[in-house]
């Protein structure tokens, strides 16, 4: 009986409990290594593949773009709403309707035969254009200014300190366009190939007027290569900051530098015409194709003894948001606008050889008259209380004839006095050659 009343033994664990304190800590350590090892410290994938994987990506998201606009077009897209009837002049005569057939017509431009121009005088432009811009930069800071305003705009996060600009390098190379070609394409950006899919159709008689129907509806576009080869780098450095479970708990520096090495796309130019029913001006629309090629150089560091240089993963990130932000902005279907002024001959934008007026005289010597404004009426009065001297002590009729007749004041005098002995008198506002004779 007193065997079975007592408690049966409880069975003895095997490992105790520091034991298992050590195996627990040292399953988190292998975890974390491996995270380290193959998530931020992992080879990273070459350049090739990784510049295929994209250009695969931005071509599909181009393809679903065009079948939706294909799939939702109709027959009468964006029909232009009719404005209030204004009264025109019949002074200005109204111009023959102008096609885009027309204007490839009367420019001699075939865009089915005609050559890809290489553009070497544009280059040469834009070389100099960007050597002035360079040159500009280094006189003042002002562009460094500038990147420091917008990387510390109200957009900064909380966990990052101010971040401070340590290298900005514009380059020393210039871009190189090559292989301008102009294409028709319809309302929405879409090639006529695209669109039709068997292109422009040529020949004679039908295939002609067929030519022109399809030209109906659409604008020209400029596509034109682009190759940059340089090396533009920008560093900041800042510190990441832990706010949790109180503010600035602990501090991260962290330096990052960003250069870019190559670009190569294609870049499309058109102009979207003016409507002055909707007062919109004339708009200059750019963007590039999905196929192009940019190349980043990233360089890190952070920590501030024992520091990590160059993380793989730190890399990707930084070149994946560059690579979006560039997609989302200027790369097709997306574009960027840019408004045209008039481009009628305007009198405040004439310049000349020394910038100077139509009445002779130079901006410097208009401004320095402006600014002795205040000084002349006291010179006048100067001028008066001399004149009012010089004729009280030459009072006189004999003195008359000694008095200098060539002398600005005296011409007049000289003058009037010449009209009194012939009796003749001029009155101001009368016919040329109508004189008065005023002897009785």
């Amino acid at each position: 009986m007193a065997t079975d009343n007592m408690c049966p033994t409880k069975p003895e664990p095997t490992l105790s409990f520091t034991q298992g304190l050590i195996v627990g800590q040292l399953s988190v350590i292998l975890l974390l290594a491996a995270f380290i090892k193959f998530f931020i410290f992992g080879d990273p994938p070459s350049p090739e593949v990784t510049a295929s994987i994209r250009a695969t990506e931005r071509r599909s998201r181009t393809l679903a773009h065009r079948q939706s606009l294909l799939t939702l077009r109709t027959q009468n897209t964006r029909q232009t709403r009719p404005g209030p009837d204004k009264k025109k002049s019949s002074v200005l005569r109204n111009p023959p309707t102008l096609t885009i057939g027309s204007i490839l017509n009367k420019t001699y431009y075939n865009v089915d035969s005609h050559q890809p121009e290489s553009l070497d005088w544009f280059n040469v432009l834009v070389a100099q254009t960007i050597a002035q811009f360079r040159s500009d930069a280094q006189h003042d800071d002002a562009i460094l200014n500038s990147l420091t305003n917008a990387l510390n705009g109200t957009s900064r996060p909380d966990f990052l300190d101010e971040i401070k600009v340590t290298e900005l390098t514009l380059g020393e190379d210039f871009p190189i366009f090559s292989n301008c070609r102009i294409i028709p394409v319809d309302e929405d950006g879409l090639s006529l190939e695209t669109r039709n899919g068997s292109g422009i159709p040529g020949g004679q008689g039908g295939a002609a007027g067929a030519r022109a129907k399809l030209l109906e509806g659409t604008r020209l576009q400029a596509r034109m290569d682009v190759d940059l080869s340089d090396m533009i780098t920008l560093a900041i450095e800042t510190k990441l900051l832990l706010n949790y479970p109180k503010r600035l708990t602990a501090m991260l520096p962290v330096a990052l530098a960003v250069s870019v090495v190559r670009f190569s796309g294609t870049l499309s130019i058109s102009f979207i015409p003016s409507n002055p029913s909707q007062s919109t001006p004339t708009m200059m629309t750019f963007s590039f194709l999905d196929d192009y090629r940019l190349d980043f150089s990233i360089r890190s560091l952070v920590g501030s003894r024992s520091r990590l240089q160059d993380v793989p993963k730190i890399a990707q990130l930084v070149e994946a948001r560059l690579h979006r932000w560039f997609d989302e902005r200027a790369v097709e279907p997306r574009f960027q606008e840019i408004a045209l002024p008039s481009m009628w001959p305007r009198m405040k934008n004439t310049r000349g050889t020394g910038d100077e007026g139509l009445d002779g005289l130079a901006p410097a010597s208009v401004g320095m008259g402006m600014g002795k404004g205040r000084e002349v009426p006291n010179n006048l009065h100067e001028e008066a209380s001399q004149e009012v001297q010089a004729e009280s002590s030459a009072a006189g009729a004999s003195a008359r004839p000694e008095l200098n007749y060539d002398a600005l004041r005296y011409r007049r005098i000289r003058a009037q006095e010449d009209d009194t002995r012939t009796g003749s008198f001029s009155m101001p506002g009368s016919l040329p050659d109508m004189d008065l004779n005023l002897q009785s």
